[in-house]
């Protein structure tokens, strides 16, 4: 795939403030997120260009009992090779994916997985992808199954997705309240740096 986004981008990571101060020191990796619903698939997540919104998801986990003190790290990240979905060749990739998912699953008599909200919420935004995770992941072990030297896309490095989240801004507008862009590493080495954010707007 061709590359078109910009080389290096700043993420930010909302976690405990013990992680942020061992993750900044070099003691620890951020950690690789592998849950069947992560909405770009497994990697080390991160906001593009958003430490509010990273320190808001921090200070959720304190609410809910996950998270002792509320911290954000940011880094400096190499795309690498991306999968970028704001991308229409990528979005390609991801509906032939889909395709081909569809055809094992109903091969093997299994159904699909569904994207879906915890039980109990109502919200349109599906906070469960556990479709939209299986498919990406399908499309990774896909490319990294074709023998390095047959391969026509490369492994990707990273995943970008654009995520419309939220409620309109004001009536009949096309902006939402948590639009973001988020970022999956699944290559550490794309973590170029780290570091502690002196200040969030």
């Amino acid at each position: 795939m061709s590359r078109l986004t910009t080389a290096f981008v700043l993420g930010y990571h909302g976690c405990d403030a013990r992680i942020a101060e061992q993750a900044v020191a070099g003691e620890i990796d951020i950690l690789q997120s592998e849950r069947a619903y992560d909405w770009l698939g497994p990697g080390a997540y991160f906001w593009e260009a958003d430490p509010l919104r990273a320190r808001e998801w921090a200070e959720g986990k304190v609410r809910n009992g996950q998270y002792a003190r509320p911290a954000v790290i940011g880094a400096v990240i190499d795309l690498g090779a991306c999968l970028d979905l704001s991308n229409r060749e990528n979005i390609d990739l991801v509906k032939g994916a889909y395709a081909s998912f569809c055809g094992e699953q109903e091969a093997a008599g299994l159904a699909l997985p569904e994207n879906r909200n915890p039980i109990g919420v109502t919200d349109p935004d599906r906070l469960l992808r556990f479709l939209d995770c299986a498919v990406i992941k399908h499309l990774h072990a896909t490319i990294e199954g074709v023998p390095p030297e047959k391969r026509i896309v490369p492994p990707f490095d990273t995943v970008r997705g654009v995520f419309f989240e939220g409620d309109p801004i004001y009536s009949n507008c096309g902006f939402h309240e948590r639009t973001h862009v988020q970022i999956a590493v699944r290559n550490s080495d794309c973590i170029k740096g780290i570091f502690h954010v002196r200040k969030i707007p």
